[in-house]
């Protein structure tokens, strides 16, 4: 299932490996994302953790335009975190941005090794290169498979959380590196402050 801000086919694989999805059209694409999210978060058991607090907010994208957030989906596919995206105005520009939860540090950083083997998935052409955020930051940039997009993918831990972001724009328009760099420092700091309270 490919929706905007929500958790990518290659944690259907492995219960940890994580990438974020995101198109022009991820307001129906979150709608329905949202919907049957929801309803199995309430067929659990047990009644999860509330993630939503370690998002970054909107106006953490210091961009020339306004990004706007999407509601969060709590649980993405039935893993405890949180997954969420924003947008520009007219969708050609998204984030999305997936957390999972795992059950410590360690954990967190097989499915950092996990994920970095299903990169392809999501973005083709670049290298996977060291990004200065969280724990084992890794950022590869290039296009989505279909090659319709540009693509850049960082994927990093803080604690036993495990973060996936994914920067999408139109062909041949790259996410500005210290925009990556900003927003995804942004978010290792909120999942930091936000697992110690």
């Amino acid at each position: 299932v490919r929706v905007a801000g929500a958790i990518g086919a290659g944690a259907l694989v492995v219960l940890t490996a994580v990438g974020c999805s995101s198109d022009s059209k991820s307001k129906e694409s979150s709608t329905s994302a949202a919907s049957s999210a929801s309803s199995t978060s309430s067929s659990a058991a047990a009644q999860p953790a509330d993630y939503t607090a370690l998002l970054i907010k909107a106006t953490d994208l210091v961009a020339p335009e306004v990004f706007s957030a999407s509601a969060p989906i709590p649980n993405p596919n039935g893993n405890p975190g949180v997954a969420a995206s924003f947008s520009n105005p007219d969708g050609t520009h998204v984030v999305g941005d997936t957390i999972l939860i795992l059950s410590d540090p360690a954990a967190a950083s097989k499915a950092l090794d996990a994920a970095k083997g299903t990169l392809g998935s999501n973005v083709t052409g670049g290298t996977p290169a060291p990004i200065a955020v969280g724990t084992g930051g890794t950022s590869v940039t290039g296009t989505s498979p279909d090659g319709t997009k540009s693509v850049t993918v960082v994927l990093f831990t803080e604690g036993k959380a495990f973060v996936t972001l994914e920067f999408d724009g139109p062909a041949g328009a790259d996410a500005p590196p210290d925009f990556v760099t900003d927003v995804s420092q942004k978010q290792a700091t909120a999942v930091k402050t936000g697992l110690k309270g």
